[in-house]
């Protein structure tokens, strides 16, 4: 029996328990049985598209990959960084924790006096995830866990009992596009955020409107492809919702090379994008001269802060009335002295980056099979 066999098979009798015509349940029903039931490791995975890693990580992130157990990591299925710097003493929930691989980074990252909660609706994943508390808790020397994993749908975060207001920062990697409803989602995320919190996630995303012939293929939508949405999509919906403006933090291109998704997708092109958005008060900051002062782990130098903008050590420059909130407001506040006026060197970015334009001039074309 085939691979794409034993795929639309396991589909298929999942999607037999919803009712007829009922088509988020048809999408969550088949996402859960897939990831739950079908996939048993990163490589049993078919187009690559949620294993697509883009960025480079820090060294200080690159050391705490390598503390996780070898059971989480085996059956992980992200597709680019999740770990915004500045993280020590931080809440953080993660839609969509699986295997709880970023979970467990995260607990190292925010120490013993943050907290991290993966959210996930699949029996099979959260049990290899809470079998590593006791495991990861120890490792890092805490002494109690700073970490949890809660059942729950990331549309609806309400009946986990996520109350609003409670997270600094909200993670997820190649999950939301897993959802039929990315509008509820981003709500969720904005409701749970605390004033000043972010939104810090990978996903993929398409060149074009992708037709419903792809859409309703059931395969490449639990392989990350299908449910992409136009990039341009997610600046409609953040400013909808009232999230900042998303900023582009890095990209990568890959292609799918099976000639039976080829045909499928016709000359759609797909990306994986990190972008991070802000929860801002609705009255803005003016502009600001603003100085980095080196205080985060790992960033002494200089800060990375979207794809052109990097805050150099003690270098005073200005930034526009957004970036001004955005750094007044969130936790990145205690990293920085501002002052009235606009001094230094502007530090300006082209907000709506189109991610494909990017890569191309980052010469990044990832291929995948």
């Amino acid at each position: 029996m085939t691979d794409k066999l034993l795929i639309k098979e396991s589909l298929d009798s999942t999607n037999m328990a919803c009712e007829s015509g009922a088509s988020c349940c048809d999408t969550k029903e088949s996402v859960q049985n897939y990831y739950g039931k079908f996939l048993t490791k990163t490589s049993d995975l078919k187009t690559g598209a949620c294993t697509a890693q883009i960025g480079k990580f820090p060294k200080y992130v690159r050391e705490v990959i390598a503390l996780v157990h070898e059971e989480v990591t085996s059956k992980y299925y992200g597709c680019g960084p999740v770990f915004p710097p500045a993280l020590q003493g931080a809440s953080v929930l993660d839609l969509g924790s699986g295997s709880g691989q970023d979970c467990y980074i995260l607990s190292k990252l925010v120490g013993a006096d943050g907290q991290v909660v993966g959210l996930d609706m699949t029996d099979e994943q959260l049990s290899v995830a809470n079998k590593y508390i006791d495991y990861h808790t120890k490792l890092f020397g805490y002494a109690s866990p700073n970490i949890s994993f809660v059942k729950g749908y990331m549309e609806n975060m309400v009946e986990a009992g996520i109350k609003e207001n409670t997270f600094d920062i909200v993670v997820s990697n190649c999950v939301i596009n897993l959802s039929k409803d990315k509008l509820a989602v981003l709500k969720e995320a904005y409701r749970v955020l605390k004033e000043g919190g972010e939104l810090y996630f990978s996903d993929v995303y398409a060149d074009q409107n992708l037709p419903d012939s792809v859409r309703e293929h059931k395969e490449l939508w639990c392989e990350c492809v299908a449910g992409a949405i136009f990039w341009k999509d997610l600046y409609k919906l953040a400013k909808e919702i009232g999230f900042s403006t998303p900023r582009l933090v890095t990209a990568g291109l890959f292609s799918v090379e099976d000639k039976h998704y080829k045909d499928v997708l016709g000359d759609a092109k797909f990306v994986s994008v990190t972008y991070r958005l802000f929860k801002l008060p609705q009255v803005q900051s003016h502009a600001s001269t603003v100085v980095y002062g080196g205080e985060i782990q790992g960033h002494e130098d200089e800060l990375p802060f979207d794809y052109a903008i990097t805050f150099k050590k003690n270098e005073e420059c200005h930034v526009k009335p957004e970036l001004a909130t955005i750094l007044k407001t969130s936790r990145y506040r205690k990293y920085f002295t501002f002052s009235e006026g606009e001094h230094g060197p502007c530090k300006c970015a082209k907000l709506e980056k189109d991610p494909f334009e990017y890569c191309a001039q980052q010469g990044n074309i990832k291929s995948c099979c």
